[in-house]
């Protein structure tokens, strides 16, 4: 216990401390009232919370772009309105639990963590939206642990005392940033939000939690400090601006003029911003740019946390202070390294693949040059952010299974003068559209579109990718222009490949869609002719009419003018007219509606044949055929029904010629029809790889059959495979999503050095601080 505890001052200040252990009862007593401090102060601000995003709902909806982005805003405002009590009763509840599972020494929350990611390996691409609402979170909850540092430390301490003396940190604080910031998400689960409602949910959220969080700790801090639970703690309320928030510059500008310049902290539910920094919880809210600006940001963030995190030794001594290397130093470290690397010449993907860049022993090499002159030399702190970062980026590169192999080897070529670029233009990271970024991008995403695993490449485009390298490593000294160059010239060469590409696609695509528009017209009507048919012995003669020329020429009437045209009707009508004509009569007003009906009949059997240009000979047959059938049905007799083996011959040939629907046996496993609902929502673009290293792409995909067409990295068709054949070579192994987003390689990079960090630093936090020592 005195390892957690820091008392500073030893003056009572009117508060008895208390005698500890503590009684169980007396435990709870606490743990009862700060709950309900908590969850009061919550309440209050969340009706302002829910009044806010309701007057947010209602400015987009006025600013709304179209129709349909008005009408799904205004149904989000409907649910939000219909269910806030219930979402304001969970979001409370979701707190107030927070306080039972600490009791249990089982409160341990991290962002997101909830059991949901159902199937997540097969589908990444689903989790995008998990992602950056991760990455929203995180961003709210640090920028509020950051500014309340002192008194969320001597809460911390204050609950370690009603925690039989274990260890508290931010996840099992009851009373944290987090704890509030997963009650929310929780509890707006009882409503179904797109990306960019999400996202306003969240910055309207941001705009409260700083006020919010500083009303708990405050009230409990202070009602544990007269209950005598360490009275001589002492932190100071914040002063000065707080971390940045998710508001624009320009929103931040107008909410910081209403606030009253001395008095910023006394409306608990007032919001505290000045720049935009942390990543928004879907890029839908934001441009491409502005989101990974603030990817960027919370990066660096973490990357200061982790370094302020790092434990120090016990018997640790101040070193003797070292000569800084200075960037001039390490691009010309740099510099010697890129001069020692090139690329193994005239390596094709089938051939033998080189080896990739070792980074680590890269920076051997690095560390190894650094010294020569000066044994104490050491870098900077940025500095060596910025080679860890890019580490992380090409380690990324590395694992990303939406490169082969061979490519991945390529441009790993690339660390050393990319390194060196990050030195001598800090815009590399910082700017959407530096050059050497959107060239890494061209050229990972050329190498993941048209060169295959299986040593197969198109349109030449390895080789482009390897010369592209070779002249990097040959002609970057320390001028971006030549990555300028290279750009321009390497992304002339792709407009042209995917503009060819394009064209075969789309015109895969419309015969495609034509087939399939055909196919569902064919099954249309072979259902219709079954479901007349089905279960009655009707005559051969009757069978072939029905199942062939009469099909086609049903098939034609429904694809030409639809099912709510004159023609249709008719044609449909005639197979039941055909049908009642060949029954029996035995009355004599049916006879005399049957030769009412003879003429019509012929004229339009003569007619549907001429359309359909059915032969003339055979036409003639078969209306000869079923005249007789009709006359013999007008003497009361039944004609011969066609044998068994004839009629399953004629039904089969009908239904291979509509193209067979999915039997009845062929049903889904609960597993795959899961994935089944998931590929529903995949993404146009989307690369698969299947067994033996074949990538194909959806360029197509109809809801209605549920099938997907897949063309080759040409842009040529190769199969139209149904949903749930996909679901089952996914769940087999056989095939996988090779690109889950259409993101570019540098912003998926990023996401994933952020999730990356973001794991070490809520282990970091997890494992509790061994080293506060005792006072």
């Amino acid at each position: 216990m005195s390892k957690l505890i820091k008392n500073e001052e030893k003056e009572t200040d009117g508060y008895a401390p208390v005698l500890l252990p503590l009684s169980n009862s007396a435990i709870i007593a606490h743990l009862k009232t700060c709950q309900q401090i908590a969850a009061d102060s919550a309440q209050a601000a969340f009706s302002k919370y829910i009044d806010s995003l309701d007057d947010a709902l209602l400015e987009e909806i006025r600013e709304a772009k179209s129709n349909q982005d008005a009408v799904e805003l205004m149904e989000v405002q409907r649910m939000l309105r219909s269910k806030r009590d219930d979402i304001e009763r969970y979001y409370c509840g979701y707190l107030s639990e927070g306080f039972v599972k600490f009791k249990k020494q089982e409160l341990n929350t991290s962002v997101g963590g909830d059991e949901e990611a159902a199937l997540g390996d097969k589908l990444s691409l689903l989790e995008n939206e998990d992602l950056e609402e991760a990455i929203a979170i995180t961003s709210l909850t640090q920028r509020a642990d950051a500014y309340f540092a002192e008194p969320l430390w001597a809460l911390n301490q204050r609950f370690a005392v009603l925690n039989d003396g274990d260890h508290v940190t931010e996840s099992s604080n009851p009373a944290s940033p987090i704890q509030l910031c997963e009650s929310l998400r929780k509890a707006l689960k009882l409503v179904c939000l797109d990306g960019k409602a999400k996202t306003l949910a969240y910055k309207v959220y941001d705009k409260q939690l700083l006020g919010l969080t500083r009303q708990i700790l405050e009230d409990i801090n202070q009602y544990l400090k007269t209950q005598g639970i360490l009275p001589h703690l002492r932190y100071t309320i914040p002063t000065g601006n707080a971390p940045a928030s998710y508001l624009s510059e320009e929103e931040e500008e107008n909410y910081q003029q209403e606030e009253e310049p001395q008095n910023q902290y006394e409306d608990t539910a007032a919001g505290f911003s000045t720049n935009p920094s942390g990543p928004s919880p879907s890029g839908e809210g934001l441009s491409e740019g502005e989101y990974q600006d603030e990817l960027l940001q919370a990066i660096r963030n973490l990357q200061n946390q982790l370094l302020v995190s790092e434990p120090v030794p016990v018997n640790y001594a101040p070193a003797p202070a070292a000569a800084t290397v200075t960037e001039a130093d390490l691009i010309e470290a740099l510099q010697i390294i890129q001069q020692q690397s090139q690329v193994t010449p005239n390596l094709v993907p089938s051939s033998q693949i080189a080896a990739p860049v070792d980074v680590s022993d890269m920076m051997a090499q690095l560390k190894e040059i650094i010294k020569k002159d000066d044994e104490d030399n050491d870098v900077e702190k940025a500095d060596m952010q910025t080679i860890d970062l890019v580490g992380m980026l090409f380690e990324y590169m590395l694992n990303d299974e939406n490169l082969p192999d061979c490519v991945k080897a390529l441009l790993s070529y690339l660390h050393t003068p990319f390194l060196k670029i990050a030195f001598i233009d800090p815009g590399f990271f910082e700017k959407t559209d530096h050059p050497a970024r959107l060239l890494l991008n061209s050229l990972a995403e050329a190498g993941a579109h048209w060169v295959g695993n299986d040593g197969t490449q198109q349109y030449e485009i390895y080789e482009k990718i390897k010369n592209t390298v070779d002249r990097i490593l040959k002609e970057f000294d320390n001028d971006v222009k030549i990555i300028t160059t290279l750009l321009l010239e390497f992304n002339s060469y792709t407009k042209n490949i995917i503009r060819r590409q394009d064209l075969m696609e789309k015109r895969a695509t419309e015969k495609a869609q034509g087939e399939e528009k055909l196919r569902e017209v064919k099954l249309r009507v072979n259902d219709e002719i079954r479901k007349r048919t089905h279960n009655r012995e009707l005559p051969s003669a009757l069978l072939l009419f029905l199942l062939q020329p009469w099909s086609d020429y049903l098939s034609f009437a429904l694809l030409r003018y639809g099912d709510h045209s004159e023609k249709w009707i008719k044609a449909l009508g005639l197979v039941d007219d055909v049908l009642w004509s060949i029954r029996p009569k035995t009355k004599d007003e049916d006879k005399a509606k049957q030769i009412a009906m003879h003429e019509d009949i012929t004229a339009s059997m003569k007619a549907g044949f001429d359309t359909i240009g059915f032969d003339q000979a055979k036409g003639k047959k078969l209306i000869d055929a079923i005249l007789s059938l009709m006359n013999l049905a007008m003497q009361s007799k039944k004609a011969e029904p066609a044998p068994a083996p004839m009629r399953h011959k004629l039904e089969q040939i009908a239904a291979e010629k509509a193209g067979t629907r999915k039997s009845e046996e062929d049903v889904a496993t609960p597993e795959e029809a899961q994935v089944v609902e998931k590929l529903k929502v995949i993404e146009f673009g989307t690369w698969f790889e299947f067994e033996g290293g074949r990538r194909l792409k959806i360029a197509w995909y109809n809801a209605r059959t549920s099938h997907y067409m897949l063309v080759d990295q040409m842009g040529k068709r190769v199969d139209m495979m149904s949903g749930l054949d996909m679901a089952r070579q996914m769940i087999a192994g056989t095939a996988k999503i090779i690109s889950g987003s259409s993101k570019p390689f540098f912003e998926r990079a990023l996401e994933n050095i952020f999730q990356k960090l973001n794991e070490k630093a809520e282990a970091n936090k997890n494992s509790g601080d061994e080293n506060v020592t005792e006072q």
